[in-house]
C-alpha cells in the first residue's frame, strides 16, 4: 500500500486554513469589546460588594443603636430602703404569705404606710417623696417568695420615680438632678439591672413597666397562628397540587390566593374585626381573636411555598411509589410530603416572621389595651409585643424610650429563637434524591 500523500493534498506540512482549528484574528474593535466586557464585569462584582458592605453597615448601625439604648432600658434606678419587720408590725406566716391574697392582706395591715415611714429614715424626706408608688408591692412580691423575711431586718432595692431617674441620668430638672447628686453620694441611689423587666407586665411609669405581660400574648396569639394555618395551609396545597382538577375553578382559587398573600395586612384586620369579633364579641384584644386574624394572613404565603415545594418532588419519585404498589394517598403522604417538608417550613418561617411583627390587624380588633397583668389563657386579654412597642414610643415619659429599644431586643431574640427553631426543624427533615 502506498503512504504517501494523496495528490489532491498539498505537501506543503500545514494545516488547512478551514476547519476547526482556524484562529480568527482580533482585530482592534473585537479588542475594545472585550475590554468593555471585562470593565462591565468588574463594575458589576464591585456593585455587588458595595451592595453587600452597605446592608451589613446599615445593619450594624440599626443594631448598635437598639443596644446602646437598650441597655438603658435592661436597669433602673433604685433607691436602696432598709425594714425591720420585727418592729413594724406586720404579721403574717408562711400559708397567709403565699397565698394569691397575700398582697391585699399586707395593704390592709398598712404596707405602704411602713415602707414610706422606713424610707423617710433611709432617704430623707425629700428621697421618700421620690419613692414609686407601687414599690411596696416589690416588697410583698418578696415576702411571697421568702416568707422567713417577716422575722427580720433586709434592705430592699426599690424603684425610684421617674423625674428621679431623670436626674440621675442628667436629663432632668436641676432640682432633680442636685437630689438624685446627694442621694448617689450617700449610696442609697444607683442604677441597677432590673431583672423584673422580664417578669412585670404593663405600667403607668418606666421604672415599673415590664415586658411578660405582652411577650406571653405574642406566644399564645403565635401559637393560635401556627396551630390553624399551618395544617390548613399544607392540606390546601397538597389538595391543589395533587388532587384538584385543572379548570378554570382551580385558576380562579389560584388567582384568589396570589392576591391573598398581597393584601395589605390592615384588611385582615378589618376582615377580624368583622367577622370574628361579631361571632366572639367578649373576646376582644384575646389571642384567640389575634390568633385567628393572623392565621388568614399567614396562610396564603403557606399555600403558595407549600405549593411550589410540592412541584420540586421529582415526578420519578410517585412514579417508583406507584410501581411498588403505593396507593395515592400513601404516595403523598408517605413520599411527596416528607420531600417538600423543608420547602414548606421556608414558607411557614416567613409568614410567621411576618406575623410576629405586625401591628395594624391587631390594633383593629382591639389588642392595645392597657393590660396590667399577663393573660391567663387564649381568651384573657392581652397585648403582643410590636403593640407594646408601638404604645411605649408614643408616650412623653423619656425612660420609655430606653423601655422601648429594651423590648425591641427582646423581640428580635424572639423572632431569632422562632426562627432557629424552624430552621432546625427543616433541616432535620430535609431530604435529597
Amino acid at each position: 500500500m502506498n503512504n504517501s500523500a494523496s495528490p489532491t493534498a498539498p505537501a506543503t506540512g500545514k494545516r488547512p486554513a478551514s476547519g476547526h482549528g482556524h484562529r480568527p484574528t482580533r482585530t482592534p474593535e473585537f479588542e475594545r469589546r472585550l475590554a468593555r466586557r471585562y470593565r462591565a464585569e468588574r463594575n458589576f462584582k464591585r456593585m455587588g460588594q458595595a451592595a453587600i458592605v452597605f446592608s451589613i453597615a446599615v445593619l450594624v448601625f440599626l443594631l448598635g443603636n437598639m443596644l446602646i439604648n437598650g441597655i438603658g432600658g435592661f436597669q433602673r434606678a433604685e433607691l436602696s430602703v432598709e425594714i425591720d419587720f420585727r418592729e413594724s408590725g406586720l404579721t403574717g406566716d408562711e400559708t397567709s404569705l403565699t397565698a394569691p391574697s397575700s398582697a391585699k392582706v399586707l395593704e390592709l395591715q398598712g404596707l405602704p404606710e411602713i415602707v414610706d415611714r422606713y424610707a423617710q429614715r433611709s432617704l430623707g424626706a425629700a428621697g421618700a417623696e421620690q419613692l414609686s408608688a407601687d414599690a411596696w408591692r416589690d416588697i410583698a412580691a418578696a415576702l411571697a417568695d421568702d416568707p422567713g423575711l417577716i422575722f427580720g431586718r433586709e434592705t430592699f432595692e426599690l424603684a425610684a420615680s421617674s423625674d428621679l431617674a431623670a436626674g440621675l441620668a442628667d436629663e432632668g430638672s436641676p432640682e432633680m438632678q442636685a437630689l438624685a447628686d446627694r442621694l448617689q453620694g450617700e449610696g442609697v441611689l444607683s442604677n441597677n439591672w432590673d431583672l423584673g423587666f422580664l417578669s412585670r407586665s404593663d405600667a403607668t411609669s418606666p421604672q415599673q413597666v415590664g415586658i411578660w405581660g405582652a411577650l406571653k400574648g405574642s406566644l399564645l396569639t403565635m401559637a393560635i397562628t401556627l396551630a390553624l394555618a399551618f395544617p390548613i395551609g399544607v392540606l390546601s396545597a397538597l389538595y391543589l397540587e395533587e388532587y384538584a382538577p385543572k379548570n378554570r375553578w382551580t385558576d380562579l382559587i389560584e388567582v384568589s390566593i396570589n392576591n391573598l398573600a398581597a393584601v395589605p395586612s390592615i384588611i385582615f384586620g378589618l376582615l377580624g374585626l368583622a367577622v370574628f369579633l361579631s361571632i366572639f364579641p367578649n373576646y376582644r384584644s384575646a389571642p384567640l381573636i389575634g390568633g385567628l386574624t393572623l392565621a388568614l394572613m399567614t396562610m396564603p404565603v403557606i399555600v403558595i411555598s407549600g405549593r411550589n415545594a410540592i412541584k420540586a418532588v421529582p415526578p420519578s419519585i410517585r412514579d417508583g411509589a406507584l410501581a411498588v404498589g403505593a396507593s395515592p394517598i400513601q404516595v403523598v403522604f408517605h413520599h411527596v410530603l416528607p420531600l417538600a417538608l423543608p420547602g414548606i417550613l421556608t414558607g411557614t418561617i416567613i409568614g410567621m416572621a411576618r406575623a410576629l411583627g405586625e401591628t395594624a390587624p391587631l390594633l383593629m380588633i382591639g389588642m392595645r389595651a392597657f393590660v396590667a397583668t399577663p393573660p391567663d389563657g387564649f381568651t384573657s386579654p392581652a397585648t403582643v409585643l410590636p403593640v407594646q412597642i408601638f404604645l411605649w414610643s408614643d408616650e412623653i415619659d423619656r425612660g420609655f424610650v430606653e423601655r422601648t429599644s429594651a423590648a425591641i431586643i427582646i423581640l428580635l431574640l424572639f423572632l431569632l429563637a422562632m426562627n432557629g427553631l424552624a430552621i432546625y426543624l427543616r433541616n432535620k427533615f430535609e431530604k435529597t434524591w
